[in-house]
């Protein structure tokens, strides 16, 4: 099973959703640097869930407690960092009907396949969201390395259920704007840049969940502060990087970076970024089609993208399955905490992946 990701930071994730813990081992992280844990608590709890009536109604405190790889001082010590997160509000017996009747659009059926009943079911073992905890745990700290570096990181909800956000100005490269736009991010607890968004989609999620039945949603990070010349090209670079971290998240089924798709549809004289000389004599793209890097390798352009989220599989509509004991069609309604909509608690994960990936590039130049 593949739980380790990165080439000089490498990050195993550990646990189920129902297990005792859940934690991850952090390698390759620099020495002497003191880890804000105040600072990380808080990033923790914009993915914690049962906040609000657009996430599930299961309650964790989601506090990080570490095992290793900090000193007495609180500082990096150069030794692999260990964390774990303990789960103490399961409800197992929930998901005692699955292990007979998968979910559609769930990994129920497919680890039934792989591991013939050895998989742990509840809460979805280790293919739960519950396992973005610990990622979030790592990206946390990331995030404080980068921030030491000039590099900020942000990210917003696009879009849920068909309504749209205001975008990131990182393909326009209006700085002031962008700077603006992240700072506003930074004080609010739904994450949109406006408001009316907010209350938009927190109708349409309400909306699903009274239908018993769930949305998708699409988030946009943004990373700034990045030189050129960060990453590698072919399979080490910057969106390889960040891909391959994105799609070990649950839920998560399409990325695209800068123009994204819409690259297909311009020209080349649409689609590339013209070079010019800034006031500081430095050169750089006059716009950002590309996403902040070319190659593989950053352009010193915000880094930006894009990933989908599907609507959650866990809904309580009548949905058509099979009950594998018996070998017949049936009717499954899904009872239990679920969200109506991961997209919003996805945010700050969107984060730990674009700063797990970029700090990963920093330490392997």
């Amino acid at each position: 099973m593949g739980s380790t990701f990165g080439t000089t930071l490498r990050v195993t994730i550990f646990g189920q959703s129902h297990s005792a813990a859940i934690g991850c081992v952090v390698e390759g992280l620099p020495s002497g640097f003191p880890v804000d844990q105040e600072a990380l608590a808080r990033f923790m709890a914009r993915r914690a869930p049962g906040g609000a009536s657009w996430a599930t109604p299961r309650k964790e405190a989601d506090a990080v407690r570490f095992l290793s790889g900090l000193n007495p001082a609180g500082e990096t010590c150069g030794a692999p960092l260990s964390c774990v997160i303990e789960n103490t509000n399961t409800r197992s017996g929930d998901y005692d009907e699955l292990r007979r009747v998968p979910r559609p659009g769930h990994a129920d059926f497919t680890a039934q396949a792989k591991w013939h009943g050895a998989q742990d079911v509840a809460g979805g073992g280790h293919f739960s969201g519950r396992l973005t905890a610990p990622l979030c745990a790592a990206g946390g700290i990331a995030l404080q390395m980068l921030a030491a570096r000039g590099v900020r990181v942000a990210a917003h909800l696009d879009e849920v259920a068909g309504v749209q956000d205001t975008h990131f100005c990182a393909r326009e490269l209006n700085e002031a704007q962008l700077n603006a736009q992240m700072d506003i991010l930074a004080n609010r607890p739904f994450p949109t840049i406006c408001p009316d968004a907010e209350e938009r989609m927190v109708a349409a999620i309400d909306a699903a969940r009274a239908d018993g039945d769930s949305v998708g949603g699409v988030i946009e990070c943004v990373a700034t502060g990045l030189p050129a010349g960060l990453g590698s090209p072919l399979f080490d670079g910057v969106e390889s990087a960040i891909a391959r971290i994105a799609f070990g998240v649950p839920a998560v089924k399409g990325i695209e970076f800068g123009a994204g798709f819409d690259a297909a549809r311009l020209r080349g004289s649409q689609n590339n970024d013209p070079y010019g000389i800034d006031e500081q004599g430095v050169i750089r793209p006059f716009k950002n089609d590309a996403g902040g890097n070319l190659g593989g390798i950053t352009t010193g352009a915000p880094v930006v993208f894009r990933m989908a989220i599907k609507p959650t599989p866990s809904i309580a509509r009548e949905q058509d399955s099979v009950n594998l004991e018996q070998g017949t069609a049936a009717k499954l309604s899904v009872r239990g905490r679920h969200d109506p909509c991961i997209a919003p608690r996805a945010v700050p994960v969107a984060e730990a992946v674009m700063a797990l990936a970029l700090l990963d590039c920093f330490l392997s130049a």
